[in-house]
């Protein structure tokens, strides 16, 4: 069984996933590739100690690019939108 820390790599900062905190209390996330939804519910809840509601999972294919002569590719990366139940609240960065 893998640990819950190695399950949440990073929260995501972006324009959609600012308007989605907002407006509907959902958060953007970069999760392990493997891990499913029921992992990532209860690393969320484990670490963060807030109720999670829902959350819904995107494979995002890492993109084709040339760098002069040669071509690379951006690895795939996988995120979750994670939906906070009625009444809590999860900060990432308090005071900024």
């Amino acid at each position: 069984m893998k640990s819950i820390y190695s399950v949440i790599k990073k929260p995501l900062f972006t324009e959609k996933g600012s308007a989605l905190k907002e407006s509907e209390n959902k958060l953007l996330v970069e999760v392990e590739k493997v891990s499913n939804k029921l992992e990532i519910k209860k690393a969320i809840e484990e670490i963060f100690k807030v109720k999670v509601e829902k959350v819904a999972t995107i494979k995002v294919h890492g993109k084709w690019k040339r760098y002069g002569k040669s071509i690379g590719k951006k690895s795939d990366r996988k995120k979750a939108i994670i939906t906070l139940k009625k009444g809590e609240k999860l900060d990432f960065i308090e005071g900024a």
